[in-house]
């Protein structure tokens, strides 16, 4: 597997970090984070296989795995890694070869943060490598992976949720949990998987490992475009800022306000509250000129010209590719106008 990775470890002093941003981009660890210039074409994740990984530690034995699709964030220690996230199909023998340069143990659990396919194409495959001792009151032998997620996944993946066909059964959660949250505790350290409502999309988690101090967000927070907001699978504006609102509340920056409790977002580069804060500031300005032109009776057509993104399309915006500004924007728009109608039915939450 030579060649395929690279290692790297987070150490940059507090003064590079403030002027080149922390941690890496998803592809290699010497480009620079974006800058502010025109708008451009939003990169789709990377073809199944496509290019080397890079893993690099985020904080005590959490690590993060970028260029396999969606960031993966990784959790090693004496029982066996933890994956947030499987990236695409095509790449999990690169995945498992990243693993390996930090544990030698096979792959526990994993964590799916929302349905895409650049987030749990490799559940079928890292789920089934190798296997580990299992006992206790359950009985001896081996057994595979555990992946857990929220419960509409599973619905989603299995079609009876939306109007999608089924995914394949490799593919679907076997641990699913309804409620507001779930816990497990692995590697001596407890992990927090908190459902996200409506959000990015219906199912959305952030995984919190409270004794690294680190939260893997998924699609929730990103570094590279303006987020998508998934309509067809249940995502909403106002889901996607209360959700990035409840990570705020968890995250404590360092005192010089650097590193503290560190993100590894869905897409992108590492980042911390200020990196959050920034982002949340973005939506909600975004949010509130939208549903202002809305209270005035703008059309889409309308919206869209008036360019609510304008200031922030340098950073965050995309002219082509598989998420573009213009997606955003009408996402936004409908989101909202769907939110108008169903508070004017009476319906409102």
């Amino acid at each position: 597997m030579a060649g395929q990775f690279k290692a790297g470890r987070f150490v940059l002093p507090a003064l590079v970090a403030a002027i080149v941003g922390f941690g890496v981009p998803r592809v290699t660890f010497s480009q620079a984070p974006s800058q502010a210039g025109a708008p451009r074409a939003a990169a789709a994740p990377a073809a199944p296989g496509a290019g080397d990984l890079e893993i690099m530690r985020v904080q005590n034995n959490v690590y993060a795995i970028f260029g396999a699709g969606g960031n993966i964030t990784l959790q090693v220690g004496d029982v066996g890694p933890l994956l947030v996230d499987s990236g695409l199909a095509g790449a999990s023998e690169k995945i498992i070869a990243a693993v390996k340069t930090v544990s030698d143990k096979p792959i526990r659990d994993i964590i799916n943060t929302h349905i895409h396919a650049d987030h749990i194409g490799g559940n079928k495959v890292l789920s089934t490598t190798g296997g580990f001792a299992s006992g206790g009151t359950t009985g001896g032998g081996r057994r595979d992976a555990t992946v857990y997620a929220h419960e509409n996944v599973l619905l989603r993946m299995s079609g009876t949720l939306g109007k999608e066909k089924p995914l394949d059964t490799g593919l679907w959660p076997g641990n699913t949990f309804f409620g507001a949250k779930k816990e497990i505790y692995l590697n001596g350290e407890a992990v927090e998987i908190i459902h996200q409502p409506a959000a990015h999309t219906d199912g959305d988690v952030v995984v919190f490992f409270r004794r690294s101090d680190v939260v893997a967000t998924g699609d929730i927070f990103v570094m590279d475009t303006f987020p998508m907001i998934d309509r067809a699978r249940g995502g909403t504006i106002n889901g996607l800022i209360t959700a990035v609102n409840n990570i705020l509340d968890i995250v404590i920056p360092a005192p010089t306000q650097e590193r503290g409790t560190m993100l590894v977002p869905g897409h992108g580069r590492l980042a911390d509250e200020h990196d959050l804060l920034e982002y949340r500031d973005m939506l909600t300005i975004i949010r509130n000129r939208v549903q202002k032109m809305i209270g005035q009776g703008m059309s889409l057509d309308q919206v869209r010209a008036a360019r609510p993104t304008f200031e922030y399309e340098p950073r965050w915006g995309a002219t082509t590719g598989f998420w573009t500004t213009s997606m955003f924007v009408d996402a936004v728009y409908n989101s909202l106008k769907e939110d108008k109608g169903q508070l004017s039915r009476g319906e409102g939450r």
